[in-house]
């Protein structure tokens, strides 16, 4: 199979959530888009050791999608062949008391990726003008000046936020980190299949949250809130890339394909030289070690 095009799926222009597909599957079975996958995460695996040595560049994978969007089991088949002293991956929930009384990005500052490992945040700092904006009483428990009633989050609130945001990504990016925002593009009939799942499978139960049913019915307004985030935070140096989530096997896929072809292209990322000293020595320590 070609390699797959990533003007498909980065977000360059503007973006419409309703004109994306959900669906893709190459034509191919899921036992061999598996196969693919593994191909890739092989050599993602072989690419981060050498970014670890290399020490100068920090990966930031962000992932976000309605519930059921597959993102867990995406962070598992992925980065199932790195070191795992090279990934950090972290799950976000409701704010702590602590994280508070802090400004929105401060426990994602915390979370960051250290130069030479990869960071993988599983739903993310948008979260913040996502779930809040669908529900704006959340802001109110962020303990902001000036901000006392819902009718204080305005328009002006959220554009200043999506700033705050792109002034975020646009430091971390200037310093050496590496953006990648993957949007999990879920239909909303293959999350009633999967919550149903959820239900059918006693395994499934415990993922189960009758919240699920609430946030579901709010659907379309998520879908506004996800397609204004994406529209105002695809930067070339934090692009946005749209994800068809319906098929679990493609969307990993073509994950770990863009991953992988972008990273592909920092040519300056390779194993540190020897030292002249040790290179010129070589021979003599292998003599050393082989007379113990």
């Amino acid at each position: 199979m070609k390699e797959i095009l990533i003007s498909d799926y980065k977000v360059a222009d503007s973006f419409s959530i309703r004109d994306s597909k959900t669906f893709e599957d190459f034509s191919k079975s899921d036992k061999k888009l598996e196969k693919y996958l593994e191909k890739e995460r092989l050599k993602l695996g072989k690419l981060q050791n050498t970014l670890f040595a290399h020490g100068k560049y920090a990966v930031l994978v962000c992932l976000q999608g309605m519930d059921t969007s597959g993102k867990d089991s995406l962070i598992r088949e992925v980065f199932k062949d790195f070191n795992v002293s090279g990934v950090d991956v972290i799950s976000f929930k409701v704010p702590t008391e602590l994280e508070k009384n802090h400004d929105f990005l401060w426990r994602h500052y915390l979370a960051l990726p250290a130069r030479g490992k990869f960071g993988v945040f599983n739903r993310t700092h948008y979260e913040n003008v996502l779930v809040t904006r669908v529900h704006p009483n959340y802001i109110l428990g962020e303990k902001l000046p000036g901000i006392t009633t819902i009718e204080d989050v305005d328009e002006t609130f959220w554009n200043n936020r999506f700033d705050q945001i792109n002034a975020f990504e646009k430091t971390l990016a200037a310093n050496g980190t590496l953006i990648f925002k993957f949007y999990m593009n879920l239909s909303k009939e293959e999350q009633k299949k999967r919550l149903l799942r959820r239900l059918d499978l006693p395994h499934k139960n415990w993922k189960f949250s009758a919240g699920d049913l609430k946030e579901r019915k709010l659907w379309e307004h998520y879908m506004d809130c996800y397609q204004d985030a994406i529209n105002q935070t695809s930067k070339n140096h934090a692009p946005w890339y749209i994800i068809p989530a319906d098929n679990k096997p493609a969307a990993r896929f073509i994950v770990a394909s863009i991953l992988l072809q972008e990273l592909k292209k920092y040519k300056n990322i390779r194993e540190p030289e020897l030292a002249p000293k040790i290179e010129a020595n070589i021979t003599e320590y292998k003599k050393q070690l082989e007379n113990e």
